[in-house]
């Protein structure tokens, strides 16, 4: 933890694993969209699919803490910090909204009830959208209707937490001693184990985060701390086993993880699906983050794929939700809600998104990401 950030190792397939769960989000997302438009209760198909969220935050807490941790001493200051964690973060929440703001044009500027939002209310949206503001439910600025913190772009809401884990790193949890870091992350999964065992939110799993109504809030917070600060954590105790095939296993169990169906019934007053979810954080994906961070591509085609689906990672999961949008709003108008009704819309509407996540990297988030570092930044401590 003590090399210099230019000459510290890059930890590939973390990258490749972003990716993966991103694909496994907007197949989920394709997934919700059935139960949207057709009003059922459980979401089949990739049913643990929200729980890539958590694990974007545990890959989030070890990274931001593998490449942060040792400079506070010698170079980096907090507004150093906070300008490059805006300028790897912010680009594409610029052109998420963007997008969202061309989708919800497309479906005619209408709420999910047919109400006519109004210029000036969607102007409102798109500044508080850019902002990574949160919308209150039922406010003007809510032009969708559905009590999204963003509502022109749905999954923006996991970066508006992403935002408070980097603030409160910078300001707190950068300080603790290991001890007092390992008491921190114990309380936090303490609360995450309670929330998600208890089902607080009354879901009947941990997808909470996305709106300010109810419970949201504290259990969006929860949602981040805990796998952030436990990514912290990690970070600072690794110690890497080699293991071949370390991208294949680490992919494949991820992969197991969010499709496992959603797990009805209680123990007493506990969830059995809230018990799982606390354990594919606490447990499972902390293991798929060792084995991960442990490996390195085994061939030239793995090393490839890797690449790409780090690439990918971040455009794909802040663009896609407003492609998600249209096809909810198809899927009601044609009154079709099954996969195998619709699997050719379904499967070009994901190779749709993969693609205008790859148009978007190579266009317009590596090139401008060159020329903010290149203008703001020392070129020599860049964050990937």
């Amino acid at each position: 933890m003590n090399t210099p950030l230019d000459t510290k190792p890059h930890y590939e397939l973390l990258d490749a694993l972003r990716g993966v769960a991103a694909l496994m989000v907007v197949c989920y997302h394709v997934c919700e969209g059935y139960a949207f438009a057709g009003g059922f209760p459980v979401i089949e198909g990739i049913n643990h699919g929200y729980l890539a969220v958590d694990f974007f935050f545990l890959l989030s807490g070890f990274v931001v803490s593998y490449a942060y941790d040792s400079r506070w001493a010698t170079t980096l200051t907090l507004p150093a910090f906070f300008k490059r964690r805006l300028i790897r973060l912010h680009p594409m929440v610029v052109m998420g909204t963007l997008c969202g703001l061309a989708a919800f044009c497309l479906q005619g500027g209408t709420q999910w009830d047919g109400t006519q939002s109004s210029p000036w209310a969607v102007t409102l949206s798109v500044c508080c959208a850019l902002l990574l503001l949160p919308v209150w439910p039922g406010s003007a600025a809510d032009v969708r209707g559905n009590g999204e913190m963003f509502p022109l772009n749905g999954p923006a809401w996991s970066l508006f937490f992403e935002y408070v884990g980097n603030l409160l790193y910078a300001l707190l949890i950068r300080r603790l001693s290991l001890r007092v870091l390992k008491l921190w992350v114990l309380l936090c999964g303490l609360g995450y184990g309670l929330f998600a065992s208890l089902d607080a939110a009354g879901y009947g799993n941990m997808g909470v985060g996305w709106t300010l109504q109810g419970i949201n809030l504290p259990g969006g917070l929860l949602r981040m701390l805990f796998p952030f600060s436990f990514g912290m954590l990690l970070a600072c105790t690794f110690r890497p086993r080699p293991l071949r095939g370390a991208f294949w296993i680490a992919a494949l169990l991820l992969v197991a993880l969010l499709w496992v169906p959603c797990i009805p019934g209680r123990l007493g007053i506990l969830s059995l699906n809230g018990l799982y979810e606390t354990a594919c954080v606490c447990v499972a994906f902390p293991l798929v983050l060792h084995i991960a961070a442990s490996g390195q591509a085994s061939d030239a085609g793995t090393s490839r794929l890797s690449r790409f689906l780090g690439d990918i990672s971040y455009p794909l999961y802040l663009t896609h939700y407003p492609f998600m949008y249209l096809f909810y709003a198809w899927l009601i108008d044609t009154r079709q809600y099954s996969f195998g009704q619709t699997w050719p819309v379904a499967l070009c509407l994901v190779a749709g998104c993969i693609g205008w996540s790859w148009l978007c990297m190579r266009f317009y988030e590596k090139p401008l990401l060159r020329i903010l570092r290149n203008r703001w930044t020392d070129s020599k401590q860049k964050q990937s």
